[in-house]
């Protein structure tokens, strides 16, 4: 029987031994390690943590300027800023933003495009800044939220400042408007610059001017706890309001013109010559600016984009189009220039005019035409032979030459975006545009503003305004005064004279030459003994006629009947309004344009210093504005409506249609 095998009591000693020891080395290195990374923590980086420690409990939020306001020249407020409720998104405590928003899209009827802006709005914007989510929040979206905002985290609503235009529709092509920062321009935009800040000039003055009625923000230092919840508000800085801003526009003048072209398709400008400041800028029809603020509706914005009648489009400042004759005064000062014609040159107007060579006629407007013809009667009576004539001699290149320096062709610099620079045609300008020659009959339309020939209203304004002050250019601006912390350059008088190689005298000539248009020749109809008007009627043809026909104004579509025109200055002995007037499809610009030019003459010149035009009173405006909310309600009921039948019939028709088709089974 073997003997148990006794314990090695030694070596079981030495093995407890070599663990202790090892498990204290275990422990040593891990108790150093703690004691290396706690001094690392405490002396190495406690800058770095203890400034995360602070961001943790404190936010930098920022502070967003108020927008500046705009006036007219009198003072008048044409652009306001109002407290409107907002729903705010702030982006620490939604815990997903975009199931959030999908929630509220029935609340506060967001669409999808509104959405993805406002989730790329998160992306672009500082962590800890609130994203607007709807402007101008109703009483009606303001209680259904209310009742569901304990499940909306970090959604909240907030009295803000918003843009108003308490004229609605009498100066939207001028002073344009703003609205919500889209995707684009958040990736375009300075963030700290727009820090809180949910608009942005689109179009117009709003615009042009955005950097200095924008502001410059602040913020303000706020400590939470570790849900977020505010506990005291640490620091602050201020913001820097935007600059307010006087315009040059005149609101009486601007009223009488929009009341003028009301029903009809068109544009007034109407500048001071002596300065360049521009006193009226209408185009009709216009459209309320204020919905584009918080969000136009699809509908609405659909209904004004495919309205015939172009609301949205800016006749005035990109409308082009043949000028007809207004051009004619400017034309026959080239003439002088050039030495091609002197106030005593004469030719014979037979009724037409025929190229060397060539038995095409260019008919005049005066069957059996004028007779005898010099420079002052061709204005007058606007013979279109003399200038046929003239036109001919000068070539289309000097002709353009001379042209361009009365700044057609070429964008006026007035201090609004988007501005067209209009058509005035070269041999260089065909060959580019069209990759062929020039021919000598296309001189023959452009110099009586037909053909490839396209001005603006405002071309035409800027032009006759420099006329109105002896060759002096000016360039058409609205900004007239500025007030605040941006600074700014303002235009207060014309840039010197344009180059003429005639006698000064021949202004002072032409001035006459355009007062007897309004005293005996074709503006006639306007002439007044109260002061002296000197002005220039235009008929530009809109549809083609064929060699041999005449116009025949009763068997065209009413669209494709001609442009009236008038363009002017008043008083000719001291002028203080140049003006131009287009009415698309007119007719005759001595019956249709020239009365309205005559009508905003009498305006400036004899009322507005004893009986100027005022805005209505706040009471009225609240009415005016109650009236226009009942009306649109009232007329989206309509749509609402048709829009209902329509769908019901297709979906009928559909119906009928699936039914005729289908086989009958056997």
């Amino acid at each position: 029987m073997n003997k148990p095998i006794s314990p090695d009591t030694d070596q079981i000693d030495r093995i407890f031994t070599h663990r202790i020891i090892i498990l204290g080395l275990l422990i040593f290195a891990g108790l150093a390690v703690l004691i290396l990374r706690y001094s690392y923590l405490q002396v190495v980086a406690h800058d770095k943590y203890k400034t995360q420690a602070n961001n943790n409990r404190t936010k930098l939020i920022s502070s967003p300027p108020s927008r500046g306001y705009i006036y007219d020249r009198n003072g008048i407020l044409l652009a306001d800023n109002q407290p409107v409720f907002t729903a705010m998104l702030n982006p620490d405590e939604a815990e997903d933003p975009e199931r959030t928003l999908t929630l509220l899209a029935p609340i506060f009827d967001l669409t999808d495009e509104d959405i993805v802006n406002i989730l790329a709005r998160l992306k672009q914007s500082k962590k800890n800044d609130p994203v607007t989510i709807k402007i101008d929040v109703t009483d009606a979206q303001l209680a259904q939220f209310s009742e569901r905002q304990p499940f909306f985290h970090g959604v909240t609503i907030e009295s803000k400042l918003t843009r108003t235009y308490p004229y609605d529709e009498l100066f939207a092509h001028v002073i344009g408007y703003v609205g919500r920062i889209n995707d684009k321009e958040s990736k375009e935009i300075d963030k700290e610059r727009y820090g809180g800040t949910d608009l942005i000039g689109k179009i117009g003055i709003e615009a042009f001017y955005e950097d200095i009625l924008l502001g410059q923000p602040g913020h303000k230092a706020v400590e939470t706890d570790a849900h977020g919840n505010l506990l005291r508000q640490l620091d602050t800085k201020a913001p820097i309001a935007g600059n307010d801003i006087t315009l040059s526009l005149d609101y009486g003048l601007q009223m009488v013109a929009q009341q003028q072209l009301a029903g009809r398709r068109g544009a007034i400008v109407a500048i001071d010559p002596q300065t360049g400041d521009v006193l009226a800028f209408v185009s009709n029809p216009s459209y309320d600016p204020n919905p584009f603020i918080s969000g136009i509706s699809f509908k609405d914005y659909g209904e004004l984009r495919e309205d015939l009648d172009q609301p949205l489009y800016n006749r005035a400042l990109q409308g082009m189009y043949p000028p007809g004759s207004t051009i004619k005064p400017f034309e026959a000062m080239g003439g002088l220039h050039y030495g091609l014609r002197t106030w005593n040159t004469t030719i014979f107007d037979p009724g037409y005019f025929s190229l060397p060579g060539n038995s095409h006629r260019f008919r005049d407007w005066k069957k059996g035409g004028h007779g005898t013809v010099n420079m002052t009667k061709s204005i007058v009576m606007s013979v279109d032979t003399y200038y046929y004539k003239l036109a001919y001699e000068m070539g289309i290149q000097r002709l353009h030459d001379w042209m361009v320096r009365f700044g057609f062709g070429e964008k006026t610099g007035i201090d609004l975006p988007n501005e067209k620079a209009g058509i005035m045609p070269s041999p260089k300008w065909k060959k580019d545009s069209y990759g062929t020659d020039w021919l000598p009959g296309e001189t023959i339309s452009v110099s009586i503003g037909q053909g490839y020939f396209l001005a603006t209203p405002l071309q035409i304004a800027k032009a006759t305004a420099i006329t109105a002050n002896k060759g002096y250019k000016i360039t058409p601006h609205l900004l007239k005064n500025s007030k605040g912390a941006a600074p700014v350059n303002i235009i207060k008088k014309p840039d010197g004279k344009l180059d003429y190689d005639g006698d000064d005298e021949d202004w002072t000539r032409m001035q006459e030459t355009m007062e007897n248009v309004v005293k005996q020749g074709t503006g006639r109809r306007i002439y007044t003994s109260d002061y002296r008007i000197a002005g220039k009627t235009g008929t530009a043809q809109v549809k083609s006629i064929a060699q041999g026909k005449s116009y025949n104004k009763a068997a065209l579509d009413k669209r494709h009947w001609d442009h009236a025109w008038f363009n002017g200055f008043a008083p000719v002995d001291n002028p203080q309004i140049a003006l131009s007037v287009l009415v698309e499809n007119g007719g005759g610009g001595s019956v249709v344009a020239a009365p309205i030019g005559r009508a905003l003459f009498d305006y400036w010149v004899m009322q507005r210093h004893i009986d100027p035009i005022l805005p209505p009173t706040d009471s009225e405006l609240k009415a005016i504005k109650r009236q226009k909310a009942l009306d649109k309600a009232h007329h989206d009921a309509l749509r609402d409506q048709e829009d209902a039948i329509e769908k019901k019939a297709m979906e009928e028709k559909a119906l009928k249609e699936k039914t005729t088709t289908t086989p009958i089974p056997s």
